[in-house]
């Protein structure tokens, strides 16, 4: 009886997920500098011309890295979001499964915000944004027309908005604040947003 094929992390599957799973998990364990598609090839099993097919060059793997994990932001922000909720327990939520994500992935979202993307995925990556940072942006402008926070622009008001959770998850990120304290800080932090530090 013939020996069996030593077996191999990639086999007749979807080429394309291991090659971005694969340089997930680099991108974590080392940066965005250690990726090469020769290396992922190597570790998938296959030939190292086989990811040409999915990606011409390393730019073009991290703009496809940079969009799963824009998809991954949406889907938590949207089983999140619950439209029927008070404004400030909406956005609390909102708040909340932002700086999950980023607490467990900060150097995809590092990635993400980067904006070092080829031209040919600058459509798919407004499209990404806008479902993101964008839905957040559309919960600004309602609860504007509806007299709950002050006018101004919405975007702008956005930004800040995410500066401040962005903040938070940069100081867990780097060991200056446990990730459960910022977790458990989301609703002071998105009263104080709302309501601001003067006293009442």
């Amino acid at each position: 009886m013939a020996p069996m094929p030593e077996s191999r992390p990639y086999h007749h599957g979807d080429l394309r997920s291991t090659l971005l799973a694969g340089a997930e998990r680099t991108l974590r364990e080392k940066g965005a500098g250690a990726l090469s598609l020769r290396e992922l090839a190597r570790e998938a099993g296959v030939s190292h011309a086989a990811p040409g097919r999915h990606f011409k060059d390393k730019q073009a793997l991290l703009n496809a890295l940079a969009l799963s994990g824009y998809d991954r932001l949406g889907q938590a922000l949207e089983a999140a979001d619950d439209p029927a909720l008070p404004l400030q327990r909406r956005l609390t939520a909102l708040a909340r499964a932002y700086l999950a994500f980023s607490l467990d992935n900060p150097e995809l979202l590092e990635l993400m915000y980067a904006r070092k993307h080829e031209p040919d995925a600058s459509e798919q990556m407004a499209a990404a944004v806008d479902r993101t940072v964008g839905s957040l942006e559309r919960v600004i402008a309602d609860a504007q027309e509806r007299g709950e926070i002050i006018a101004g622009d919405p975007q702008h008001l956005t930004l800040l908005t995410g500066a401040t959770l962005q903040g938070i998850a940069s100081f867990a990120a780097g060991g200056m604040l446990p990730a459960e304290t910022a977790l458990d800080g989301i609703e002071e932090l998105v009263h104080l947003l709302l309501h601001g530090l003067k006293p009442r």
